[in-house]
This record gives structure tokens, sequence and C-alpha cells, in this order.
């Protein structure tokens, strides 16, 4: 139990008991004024029942701020669940064009080591023919001078 309930019931409780203890005074009738009208009334009881029309009028009012705040939260959960529902989409979305970013830069990667090999292939056709062609030159010239011997 909350501290302001405990003590609500606590100043109820005494209320009623003082009212218990005192039921006579609060029943003597007297004359009471409205300004315009007198008449008689157990002044105890009028202002009883004042106060349980204060009362009730607070109790009145608390509700109804309670239901004005309940809403107004209700309201913001659902901003807050869409807010997140916005953040976790644009999320998703940074990752998939992440992601394609990181595949379209593979297919550059792959596509640019694809050329560099076959440059490599080329340069190393290139190198061994020019080696093969430079060997047969002096395979050529050492016949011709005889310390090679022909085929």
């Amino acid at each position: 139990m909350r501290a302001r309930t405990f003590i609500a019931l606590l100043v109820i409780a005494l209320i009623t008991a003082f009212v218990i203890l005192n039921w006579v005074a609060f029943t003597t009738p007297t004359t009471l004024s409205l300004g315009f009208r007198d008449f008689e009334a157990p002044v105890g009881l009028v202002m009883l029942g004042l106060l349980a029309l204060v009362v009730l009028g607070f109790a009145a009012y608390m509700a109804l701020w309670q239901g004005t705040i309940l809403v107004e939260t209700r309201r913001h959960s659902k901003e807050l669940h869409a807010q997140r529902e916005l953040a976790d989409q644009a999320e998703a979305s940074r990752f998939t064009e992440l992601r394609s970013a990181m595949q379209a830069e593979f297919v550059t990667v792959v596509d640019r080591l694809g050329q560099a090999q076959e440059a490599l292939r080329q340069e190393m056709r290139d190198s061994s023919n020019s080696l093969a062609a430079t060997i047969g030159e002096i395979e050529d010239r050492l016949t011709r001078q005889g310390r090679l011997p022909g085929p």
C-alpha cells in the first residue's frame, strides 16, 4: 500500500471516529442563515455533507486527471513504438545498402583481379615468347659459329 493511500485512509478513519464520538453535537439543530433565508438544521451534518461533496469533487477530478494521463501515456507509447519501428527500418535499410555496396565492390574487385590475372598471363606469355626467341637466336648464332652441333 502506498504511503499516500495509507495517509488518506488514516484521515478518513480519524474523521469517522470524530463524527461517531460527537454524533450528538453533529445532530443538534441550529439556526443557519443563507443570507436571504434562515432555516434550522444540524450544523454538523451540513458541514459533514459539504465535506463529503468536496471529497467527491476531488475524487472525480483525480479520476479525470489520471484518465487523461493514462490516455497521454498510451499515445506517447504508440508514438515511441512507431519511432522505434522507423529506426529499425532505417537500420535495416542501411544494412541492405551496405550489403549492396559491398557486393558491388566485391564484383569490382573480382573484375580487377581477373583483369590483373589476364594481364599477368599475357605478360608471362610475352616473356616466355621473348625468352624462347632469344634462346633461339643464341642457338642460331652458336650453330653458325660452330660451337653448337646442328640439328
